[in-house]
């Protein structure tokens, strides 16, 4: 099992979704997060002053999925959320060694 982290454009979210469920994947995590990365933020001038910006908003998306669903699900993130521009976002992928459904008491991947 694999645990998928992306860091995408909040606009992007809708796209990204609906790749997912399209492979089967039902759940999903999302949180509004800040950050920056290469960009490092840019510059923004309100009222005559400037002033940068340098924490922009981002959406964190977590799927836990199979060993099999990683690469198609990796491949739908990647085309679903690309816009072509800076700031696109990253993908990061961790190893899980168990996941436990609180309710059933379910382990592995039939808890996913």
């Amino acid at each position: 099992m694999k645990k998928i982290e992306a860091i995408i454009k909040p606009f992007k979210i809708d796209d990204v979704k609906e790749a997912l469920h399209a492979l089967g994947i039902q759940g999903m995590t999302l949180s509004e997060v800040k950050g920056f990365g290469r960009q490092k933020g840019h510059t923004e001038v309100y009222r005559g002053a400037e002033y940068v910006v340098d924490f922009l908003p981002k959406t964190k998306l977590e799927i836990v999925v199979s060993n099999e669903q990683l690469e198609a699900a990796l491949s739908a993130i990647q085309s679903a959320a690309d816009t072509g521009k800076i700031g696109d976002g990253k993908i990061f992928v961790t190893g899980l060694d168990d996941v436990i459904r609180i309710r059933t008491g379910e382990r592995g991947e039939e808890a996913i």
